[in-house]
């Protein structure tokens, strides 16, 4: 893994997420990506009525010795680290600084949300997570030497899942985690007798070309089932698939892995599929 991106906005749980990154960066010798969005729109930078473009340049340049001011800390000290300030505050963009930088992972740190504001505004992390490409490590909680050890992997074990099982198992490896793989049963019109599920697992895990033990846990919803398994079984992280469903799409029908990566307190990874 040669780099990570940390999107950065001064918070605490930003800083978790850079301290996650650092551990990460000094096991595998990874070059950090630190990135903050200074949240300056269009209007304000290009507009010559009532706001001139030296205020622009000094916001730009207060922000600029925040930014080095956050970073100077000293669990950084002897990892490559670069700063990027973007102008625009628009998470989607964290998925281009991914691609034009090749970075392997995006670490991400939430306080989630609940409720009506998580259905009309969401969580900032639950946008990164619903447009990246590459893995989303998301981090609610402090952790001062991130090490997983047993690592929830949950699927439905559908083909379309194939891709985003391959590069948890890569996760997996280069943390030297056990991969521990359940799929969550519920009731209703996706309910599958145990036969059933079986020979799906079973199809799965051929065109995978693996063989790996897969629980199969019960509850009344898939999100439940995750969660309630991971706590259960002393897991260190959940992974999961995503679609990055949007507009009217992500409305009505949602992401279960954007809701885990909102609702959960372990640490989340999600793998788009």
């Amino acid at each position: 893994m040669k780099k990570i991106i940390v999107p950065l906005d001064f918070s605490e749980q930003s800083e978790y997420a850079l301290k996650v990154a650092a551990s990460l960066a000094k096991k595998h010798g990874s070059e950090i990506l630190a990135l903050h969005m200074l949240e300056l729109n269009q209007a304000m930078i290009s507009s010559s009525e009532g706001f001139h473009p030296e205020q622009t340049v000094f916001l730009i340049k207060l922000a600029e010795k925040r930014f080095n001011k956050f970073l100077d800390k000293p669990y950084l000290k002897g990892i490559q680290l670069t700063p990027i300030i973007k102008h625009f505050k628009v998470f989607s963009e964290v998925n281009e600084v991914a691609k034009e930088h090749n970075a392997e992972l995006i670490v991400m740190g939430s306080h989630g949300t609940d409720g009506l504001k998580e259905i009309f505004v969401g969580s900032n992390a639950e946008r990164v997570v619903r447009n990246a490409d590459i893995p989303v490590l998301v981090i609610k909680k402090e952790i001062k030497d991130f090490k997983v050890d047993r690592f929830v992997f949950a699927s439905d074990f559908k083909e379309e899942n194939l891709l985003a099982f391959q590069k948890a198992k890569a996760f997996a490896d280069m943390l030297s985690a056990d991969l521990d793989m359940v799929y969550v049963n519920t009731p209703g019109d996706s309910f599958l007798s145990t036969a059933d599920t079986y020979e799906r697992i079973n199809q799965f895990l051929a065109k995978a070309n693996v063989g790996i033990e897969v629980s199969i846990y019960n509850d009344y919803s898939v999100e439940r089932g995750i969660l309630n398994y991971s706590e259960n079984s002393g897991a260190d992280a959940i992974g999961i698939p995503t679609h990055g469903r949007k507009g009217l799409s992500h409305f009505f029908m949602g992401s279960i892995g954007e809701d885990i990566a909102n609702h959960s307190d372990l640490p989340v990874v999600t793998f788009k599929i």
